[in-house]
């Protein structure tokens, strides 16, 4: 009897922890994230790593970050354009955007209703989708006008309140005007203030994909 005993108590503790036989846990999966802007973001005049979306990518996974960036920018697109084409460019399997739209329209003096309706719209149909948001706004250039810069430049404020999305202000913050940083147009960056673009949003992006990881769980 007891000879059985200990025969058990030894097999018990030659065993190992239970847990230890357990399946590992799978990794993560990369968060699917879709830059949806215009030629600021697509990365015109620079190679396709050197635009905003590759570079992002390459800035979150040097911090551990499992992403993986799409780059669903076209030059030369307006708000309006990027809802028209949001079913093709937002593929199934999304789970956050970050829209960076209205630099051409505040270029052409398009209406700010009309930027205002196709954001609108943009921003409610991936709510639908249950994609996520990172709104990035957009500042008139002024000459035309104070009224009109008034109506323009509360578009993205007031839609990320509305829609409860964060919104990081102006996408070119640190770049802008900075003959240095911008290619010889004065509008689009250049390899090095794309990188200055991703260092100074790079703290939202992590926030608002840590909110996603948190919902994963």
């Amino acid at each position: 009897m007891f000879a059985h005993i200990r025969v058990l108590i030894m097999a018990l503790m030659t065993a190992g922890p239970v847990w230890a036989q357990t399946p590992a846990t799978a990794p993560a999966k990369p968060v699917k994230v879709v830059v949806l802007g215009d030629s600021l973001s697509a990365g015109l005049g620079l190679s396709a790593p050197a635009a905003f979306p590759a570079r992002l990518q390459k800035a979150l996974t040097d911090k551990g970050i499992k992403v993986d960036v799409t780059n669903a920018g076209v030059s030369g697109d307006t708000t309006s354009g990027g809802r028209d084409r949001l079913d093709w460019s937002i593929p199934e399997g999304t789970e956050a955007v970050i829209v960076e739209l209205g630099a051409n329209d505040a270029l052409r003096g398009i209406d700010p209703a009309v930027t205002r309706a196709a954001l609108t719209d943009i921003l409610t149909r991936l709510k639908a989708r249950n994609i996520a948001v990172l709104l990035c706004g957009m500042v008139a250039p002024p000459n035309y006008g104070s009224d009109y810069a008034a109506r323009f430049n509360a578009i993205y404020p007031e839609l990320a309140k509305s829609f409860g999305v964060p919104l990081y202000p102006f996408f070119l913050e640190g770049v802008a005007a900075d003959a240095k940083l911008n290619q010889a147009d004065g509008i689009h960056p250049t390899a090095e203030g794309v990188d200055i673009i991703v260092k100074n949003i790079l703290p939202m992006v992590e926030a608002f994909l840590g909110t996603i990881s948190g919902q994963r769980s």
